[in-house]
């Protein structure tokens, strides 16, 4: 079954972020993905140019045939968004966004293993290139270690079952796939646990993969270097999925926004959550966050 991909809070985003009327501005989208919010943008306004970031060449493979109509305005780049702006630039971006969900190709298409629902290999790599896997996390790490990412990055109350269970289990056989992790872990948690409104499977599946992609310890440095890179009155706006990534973000700009030469100003003093409706027809979004700045 083919899976409709919605672009996540994207009326909100072409509220705050416009670019300056009648230039050739520039934005930078840092998680480009399928090129949802891209494909807004160019076709909204006609002199706007984006650089679309994305570490993985399969999606953003999907963005560039998907931006064939705009290739004179769609400028890819197959990065990580820490690393693209770890280049030293000052003041050159209009507006900047980070989507920092999970696309639902990664989900529904990848067979990486990043759903609990699919049974595939345990990959969970945004880039391919990269040495470690879910696979490796999960059949290598120390018990210890193992239940440690999944309290920190799952936020789990059951890590250090969990742990003991798949390190149990892999005494007997490597753990291969996503429905034999999601299996064991089911098993491993009270029955009580096991009706909630998510799977039970779903915070360790996170943690995993923000193990794997070490999503977490690229959000300060981007920002920090988005913000240098970006314009005075440019904008940069931020949509998180999770409590790590929504508190990473919130100091950052608290911390910015402070002091007697405040490099930034907060245009969301509280952030803004998706409506109703949007809930209603992308589940994907409830828990989304939009946290939006100016640069003095």
């Amino acid at each position: 079954m083919e899976y409709v991909h919605y672009s996540v809070m994207a009326q909100e985003i072409l509220q705050y972020l416009v670019p300056p009327a009648d230039s050739e501005a520039t934005m930078v989208d840092c998680t480009c993905g399928e090129g949802g919010h891209t494909h807004l943008f160019l076709s909204t306004y006609p002199m706007l140019k984006v650089i679309g970031l994305d570490r993985d060449a399969t999606i953003q493979q999907k963005a560039i045939e998907r931006m064939k109509e705009f290739s004179d305005r769609f400028i890819p780049r197959n990065i990580w968004f820490n690393d693209f702006f770890d280049q030293g630039e000052d003041q050159v971006y209009d507006l900047i966004l980070f989507d920092l969900g999970i696309s639902s190709f990664h989900y529904e298409e990848s067979q990486r293993g990043f759903s609990f629902r699919k049974d595939e290999a345990l990959d969970m790599r945004l880039d391919e290139s990269a040495s470690i896997s879910a696979f490796d996390v999960v059949n290598g790490y120390q018990e210890e270690r193992l239940a440690d990412v999944i309290y920190n990055f799952g936020e789990e109350r059951y890590s250090r079952r969990i742990a003991r269970a798949i390190v149990e289990r892999r005494k007997l056989t490597k753990i291969a796939t996503s429905e034999e992790l999601a299996s064991i872990i089911y098993k491993a948690v009270p029955a009580n646990y096991r009706y909630g409104h998510i799977h039970p499977a779903t915070r360790s599946f996170q943690a995993i993969r923000i193990e794997v992609n070490r999503e977490l310890d690229r959000i300060e440095p981007a920002l920090r270097g988005a913000i240098k890179a970006l314009k005075s009155k440019g904008r940069l706006a931020v949509i998180s999925f999770h409590s790590l990534e929504d508190r990473q973000v919130k100091w950052l700009f608290k911390g910015m926004a402070e002091g007697d030469d405040p490099a930034i100003r907060i245009l969301t003093k509280k952030p803004l959550v998706p409506t109703d409706q949007e809930r209603e027809e992308n589940a994907a979004s409830r828990s989304a966050k939009l946290r939006i700045i100016e640069k003095r």
